[in-house]
Order: structure tokens, then C-alpha cells, then sequence
């Protein structure tokens, strides 16, 4: 299977319900999330969980994890901004499927304070 590497920034709340899945699967999306953003490339993930992350909770961590290709590729790859601003938008509605096609466990490769 070939899989394509995704990052998530993420805050504290987020990460113990990652930890609490066995770093298998991300949570379902509050009423307020419709979308999940997860990122292609490790800067941009850098940047936010370092910007926007550590200011809103005091810790921001970047999270890695592999996905099935095939499957991911449903998504299109979303411009958020410069050039390296890029992202998928998954509906919060197929969040429980995303998670399935998730291939090992999710990392934690950065952490801010």
C-alpha cells in the first residue's frame, strides 16, 4: 500500500483524545468544526502549532501520521495562502472513515511551550 504523509498541528485538549485513542484516530469534530484540516507539510504545521497553538493553550505539538494514497486522494489539496499553505479539508461528517484509512499511529514529531 502506498501511503502519503500528513501533519495535524494541534493543541493539548486535541492530542489526550488522540493519546486516548491509541494514537490511532483523530476525535469527532466539536458542533463548531465542520471541517478537519490536516496539513502537507511540516512547516506550515510548524508555524501554526508554534503561532497559534502555544499562544491559545500555552503547549502546541505537531503530530505526523501516514494514510492510505488511494483513499486520501479524494481530497483536493486546498491553498490556504502562500505557496506552502497547503491543507485538506475533510467533512467532519467523514472524519470516522479519514480515520480508518490511517495507516500506524500518529506521532508527536514537535512541541512548543
Amino acid at each position: 500500500m502506498v501511503t502519503r504523509t500528513l501533519w495535524r498541528p494541534t493543541g493539548p485538549q486535541e492530542l489526550e483524545l488522540v493519546r486516548a485513542a491509541d494514537w490511532r484516530a483523530w476525535p469527532p469534530r466539536l458542533p463548531d468544526q465542520p471541517i478537519f484540516y490536516p496539513v502537507l507539510n511540516e512547516d506550515y504545521a510548524i508555524r501554526i502549532a508554534r503561532d497559534w497553538n502555544v499562544p491559545a493553550s500555552g503547549v502546541g505539538y505537531v503530530t505526523r501520521f501516514e494514510i492510505d494514497a488511494e483513499y486520501v486522494s479524494r481530497y483536493p489539496v486546498r491553498q490556504a495562502g502562500g505557496d506552502t499553505i497547503l491543507e485538506l479539508w475533510v467533512p467532519a461528517e467523514e472524519l470516522a472513515e479519514f480515520n480508518k484509512h490511517i495507516v500506524g499511529q500518529i506521532e508527536v514529531v514537535h512541541e512548543f511551550r
